[in-house]
């Protein structure tokens, strides 16, 4: 697989940040993957990543950096890099939404706004795969890319002061769900019960950059019964492994 061109500039005293073409493609998010396992396996200390659709930050927590030494060391690490002999796991998740009206709060003005069915709409966002082109905002949000164009809208023109814990949410090309209570402006068409965020787990987030997931609708009663499953620790999220 081809490598594709970079640019590096520095993001204050102690971060460089790495651009690719800035698209929103697999291969894009491929190639970072990529350059990541490449500089890892160099195992220098105090390095931190973290990817955001086409760009890459990086940060070094030991001491000062020196940008000129560290582009370099980036573009050689960058032209050496070749497909990892070890196939990187990737899996598809399936994320459970309540779309019920209770959850949904925004979803009746969406469905008129888009000129869909309420019924229409949540077929469309459940029968799509959403990449999973970063992780941040908030710990465990993650930024999901794939959303269908008959289903973009615009941010709320007025953000909310709280968003509910769990809530899925459409804003512009993206959709997503809210890790915890949160102000925001997306627009809120379901929620989700499993928790996508546990500082005290051996894994926080058990989602990772470049899977993907799969919304699927469920009943009231369901979602009440995930999120007792979830507080008590028996919820495992249905996952499958791609390019097995």
């Amino acid at each position: 697989m081809k490598s594709y061109p970079i640019t590096i500039k520095p993001f204050g005293e102690r971060a460089v940040l790495i651009e690719w073409p800035n698209k929103v493609e697999e291969s894009i998010l491929a190639d970072i993957l990529d350059f990541m396992d490449a500089f890892k396996q160099r195992k220098l200390q105090g390095w931190e990543m973290s990817v955001a659709y086409n760009s890459l930050t990086m940060v070094y927590n030991e001491d000062h950096l020196d940008f000129e030494e560290v582009k370099k060391l980036i573009l050689d690490c960058h032209a050496e890099q070749v497909s990892p002999t070890i196939k990187r796991k990737r899996h598809l998740w399936t994320i459970p939404v309540c779309y019920d009206l209770e959850f949904g709060i925004d979803i009746e003005e969406v469905s008129k706004t888009l000129g869909l069915s309420v019924d229409e709409l949540i077929h469309q966002h459940t029968s799509h795969q959403y990449v999973v082109y970063g992780i941040g905002f908030l710990p465990g949000f993650m930024y999901l890319g794939g959303l269908p164009t008959s289903l973009e809208i615009p941010r709320r023109a007025e953000p909310r002061l709280e968003v509910a814990k769990g809530s899925v949410g459409l804003a512009a090309k993206q959709t997503g769900i809210y890790p915890q209570d949160s102000p925001g402006g997306w627009n809120i068409i379901g929620n989700c019960p499993v928790t996508l965020f546990d500082p005290n787990a051996k894994e926080p987030c058990f989602v990772k950059v470049g899977d993907k997931i799969q919304f699927e609708k469920i009943s009231k009663a369901a979602y009440e019964l995930h999120k007792i499953e979830g507080e008590v620790g028996i919820y495992k999220p249905e996952k499958v492994e791609l390019d097995a």
